[in-house]
């Protein structure tokens, strides 16, 4: 049995909600993007203290997917045990998302967007979690050799099923986004969501034109990589700190931090600091004004990291 009894003043503590696009889900402008520091290479007890933290403060869309860990697998995994441990008298208050896309098994059903990947995938993902159906499920990624339908009819089937309440997708370039909208809703299974990487660094779903297209068709738009891996925050602006991602070239390369950039980033710093604010609460902040927005995917390594994020949005309580 869990001792854990969640905040009963969570939905008062500042937490803003946004409607996502023309649906009835509202999601916090803020969520828990479990890619980093959840897996089973990281301890229990630090990922539990920050998803118990999340929920405490209005967070509650969690953000997964089948090869989130390391090893693959095991961030779902990780909430399955939060699930028994700690979560389950409050699996209603939650918005449970995961995804498959990505090379997650041997073989050739194990990548990709079939309907037997999809499928057999989910299945996968539902046990490791211990749930009886995700909140939303995402087509993680294009699949240029898949039929576009037969990757939407399984998304249509997968909700019939009962096994996901809504469908997303995700990095889909424009057109097929723009077929997957008109599939989706001919079939009674609207697309909910598109999750894409935005930042003010990476702003090419604003550039392409996926954030109109979600703004003009009533599909939320979530980011993800907000920070961009970190370099949007104070950690890089004295150079390369010997801990840091970048100085282990895990996701960041040494060589992406040019005179250039670093220039930018001070001065958006300054800029931040004569608005009382820090480099990361602007950037997040920026991305929350974008047209179809409707939330950001924050990552943590800790309470206190997630702490400082929630600030763009409950700054003031």
């Amino acid at each position: 049995m869990t001792n854990y009894q969640a905040d009963p003043s969570r939905y008062d503590s500042g937490m803003q909600y946004e409607r996502c696009g023309r649906s009835g889900v509202l999601l916090p402008r803020v969520s828990l993007g479990m890619w980093h520091n959840f897996g089973g290479a990281d301890p229990y007890d630090r990922s539990r203290a920050i998803v118990r933290y999340a929920f405490d403060h209005g967070i509650t869309h969690l953000d997964l997917a089948n090869n989130y860990g390391p090893p693959y697998g095991s961030a779902e995994e990780t909430l399955g045990r939060l699930m028994d441990d700690d979560l389950r008298p409050y699996r209603d208050e939650l918005f449970i998302a995961t995804k498959a896309g990505y090379d997650m098994w041997p073989g050739p059903y194990g990548n990709w967007g079939s309907r037997k990947y999809l499928m057999a995938s989910l299945d996968q993902s539902l046990r490791r979690m211990h749930l009886d159906y995700v909140d939303l499920f995402y087509s993680h990624r294009y699949d240029p050799l898949t039929p576009l339908e037969e990757t939407l009819q399984a998304l249509v089937d997968i909700v019939r099923s009962g096994k996901a309440l809504y469908v997303g997708i995700s990095r889909w370039p424009l057109e097929a986004t723009r077929t997957a909208v008109n599939y989706l809703r001919r079939h009674d299974t609207p697309l909910l969501i598109y999750q894409g990487r935005l930042n003010m660094l990476d702003r090419k779903p604003a550039d392409e034109g996926i954030l109109q297209l979600c703004h003009d068709e009533g599909v939320g738009f979530i980011s993800f990589s907000p920070l961009a891996q970190g370099l949007l925050t104070d950690r890089y602006l004295r150079g390369i700190p010997a801990d840091s991602r970048m100085a282990k070239a895990h996701f960041l390369r040494p060589d992406m931090l040019t005179d250039e950039l670093l220039a930018q980033l001070r001065q958006w710093n300054g800029e931040a600091e004569a608005q009382g604010q820090t480099l990361a609460e602007l950037a997040l902040r920026w991305i929350l004004r974008q047209p179809a927005v409707t939330s950001v995917l924050v990552g943590a390594s800790s309470t206190r990291q997630l702490a400082a994020n929630l600030r763009c949005v409950v700054r003031n309580r």
